[in-house]
């Protein structure tokens, strides 16, 4: 990530506004170094990693240590998380509770202002619908008692905020 190219699309990126999506399917720990450097030398990129960086809630201590690298990277502030496609970051069936722990703790990292939820349609649709997905975060967000001023920044305000202008007209 932090080769030439890497390096080159996050400072065009950073020149233009324009955020860089981060999706680490295979997980944070390959790339927390690099993500770091980038991170540090382009403050003006806004990074928006999705699907919680595909930490699921941490069952043994490299899952921990990846998520906490995970959360380590709420010191940058450009740095968002989509509390997204949460049957991809579950253990547990519908309505996924087990991933209410990590919603409170990213709430307690990063601050629900730079939080928000996706559903991952269309591939949401086959796992629970769209509408389940939006009942999904609900639910899990009662679960750790998510305030509801912060669960309408996870559910849009976040969102309105991050792209508004160019963007999104708010």
């Amino acid at each position: 990530m932090t080769n030439e190219v890497g390096r080159s699309l996050f400072a065009k990126a950073g020149e233009l506004g324009a955020p860089v999506g981060i999706m680490v399917m295979k997980g944070i720990s390959s790339y927390i170094q690099e993500i770091e450097e980038l991170c540090t030398d382009y403050p003006a990129t806004t990074v928006i990693f999705d699907h919680m960086a595909f930490c699921k809630p941490p069952t043994n201590d490299d899952e921990e240590k990846a998520f906490s690298s995970f959360l380590n990277l709420s010191r940058f502030p450009q740095v968002y998380v989509k509390y997204s496609a949460l049957f991809r970051i579950t253990r547990e069936a519908y309505p996924y509770e087990d991933t209410s722990q990590l919603l409170s703790r990213v709430i307690s990292s990063y601050g629900a202002n730079r939080i928000m939820w996706g559903s991952d349609f269309p591939y949401v649709v086959p796992e629970c619908g769209y509408k389940g997905a939006k009942e999904a975060i609900s639910h899990v967000a009662g679960k750790v008692a998510v305030s509801s001023s912060d669960l309408e920044w996870i559910l849009g305000k976040t969102v309105s905020q991050l792209f508004q202008g160019a963007w999104v007209t708010p």
